[in-house]
């Protein structure tokens, strides 16, 4: 418990290193959201070659506040995007008037990167307008508000060119060490069935929320389903042929009729395998860790001491609490159900034992095998882990795991499945190109 708490502490408390100025990467911000200090701001301290340098938000007096409160040196003249007056009146008369706005933050030479945090609606306009300004995207999942954008946002020309910016959707669990240690486990050919969860408590998201604003890309499936549908995608390490069923409630008041508070949907899998996926903004006052339960089909043994008559099979069963939050704790359980039979009649049972372990890892030195020897420390949040590989990848180093962009395309598609099938239709897509 003591180490535990330690670790935890650590995480949110890190150590800051001098920084290698440099050599170091400028970060701006662009929103002073909730999330960034958590995603950039807190994890940036432990690394020597990050440096948050500015930060812009529609309200000026927020972006100070925000600077103060987490010390950024600067604060840039505000981004306005698609909420700015002017720029709504410039969208209706596109096809007339060529309107091209770049901000301070996006214009300022000595800004390498930038975090782009802002509603799921923002996200294409402000990820092309920071990459046609050379800026190195870290863009929060989703990555954008349907497939059709991914396609124009990840197949941008200024991407496949010489010493393109690199952009990376933030998926941040998915750089934990757990999550790899927990994959080691399955075979995902084999795989018959997963389930998979994720939830917020009721108190934390009420209807004002931007989970609830359609024309921000808001529900729970874009919220919080994103992390179970790519826990099933990497669990099956393929795509879905199929979202057979997705039921969704809203909160029936006619007003956000066209989010979900939450959703259970279900797919089907190339290898026949069959996946569910169940998230929530309405979860019970304590919050229940996420969780992702993978099934395997019966395969065959080969035991040699056994006589040609028999043959042995096993069953196994992987399951992962804490996917989501594995730096703060996780367990990660593995059954094996073993059976010793007749060949020419299954039905006769020689024998039949359970083999259980729980595992953790919150190092790749932990997890051990092919990642023993990969840097970092067990009090790294899966934010930090995240940001070394966006680091790795931006100096030219080898990134030992990444999201690609046909990634982040997969990802939506996938969500505009659930979507289409669930009777909401997709969320609403920008027209910015």
């Amino acid at each position: 418990m003591m180490s535990a708490l330690y670790r935890i502490s650590r995480a949110f408390g890190p150590p800051t290193v001098d920084k290698n100025k440099s050599n170091a990467l400028k970060f701006g911000i662009l929103g002073a959201a909730q999330i960034a200090p958590m995603t950039l701001i807190t994890p940036a301290k432990s690394h020597p070659e990050v440096i948050v340098q500015a930060v812009a938000a529609r309200d000026r007096s927020r972006a100070e506040e925000f600077a103060k409160k987490h010390g950024v040196p600067e604060v840039k003249d505000s981004y306005q995007g698609e909420l700015h007056p002017l720029y709504v009146l410039c969208v209706r008369l596109r096809q007339l008037i060529r309107f091209i706005e770049l901000e301070d933050i996006l214009d300022d030479p000595n800004i390498d990167a930038v975090l782009i945090p802002l509603a799921n609606s923002l996200h294409l306009e402000w990820s092309i307008r920071a990459i046609r300004a050379g800026k190195h995207v870290l863009l929060e999942k989703p990555s954008v508000n349907t497939a059709a954008e991914a396609e124009v946002l990840f197949n941008m020309p200024e991407l496949s060119q010489p010493n393109a910016p690199i952009i990376l959707e933030a998926f941040h669990n998915r750089f934990h060490p757990a999550i790899q240690l927990f994959l080691s486990f399955i075979s995902p050919r084999d795989v018959e069935h997963v389930y998979t969860d994720c939830m917020v408590p009721s108190w934390m998201v009420d209807k004002n929320n931007i989970g609830y604003n359609y024309e921000l890309g808001g529900g729970s499936m874009m919220h919080m389903g994103t992390y179970t549908f790519a826990m099933l995608r990497m669990v099956f390490d393929d795509e879905p042929e199929e979202c057979l069923t997705c039921q969704v409630s809203t909160l029936g008041d006619g007003v956000h009729d066209k989010c979900d508070a939450d959703s259970r949907a279900t797919f089907r899998f190339p290898n026949g395998g069959m996946a569910e996926a169940n998230s929530t903004f309405k979860g019970p006052i304590l919050w229940k860790p996420s969780e992702a339960r993978v099934t395997h089909r019966e395969i065959l043994i080969e035991d040699k001491s056994l006589p040609a008559t028999q043959e042995q099979v096993r069953v196994r069963k992987v399951t992962m609490h804490g996917y989501l939050n594995a730096f703060i704790w996780h367990r990660i359980d593995v059954e094996d159900s073993y059976v010793i039979r007749k060949k020419e009649n299954p039905q006769h049972i020689m024998r039949k034992w359970v083999e259980s372990k729980s595992h953790k890892a919150y190092s790749y030195k932990e997890a051990g095998g092919k990642w023993a020897n990969l840097p970092g420390e067990d009090w790294w949040m899966s934010y930090r882990w995240q940001l070394e590989e966006f680091v790795n990848r931006i100096k030219g180093r080898k990134a030992a795991f990444w999201i690609s962009g046909q990634d982040s395309i997969k990802q939506m598609k996938m969500l505009d499945m659930a979507y289409e099938k669930s009777g909401l239709g997709l969320r609403k897509t920008g027209s910015f190109r």
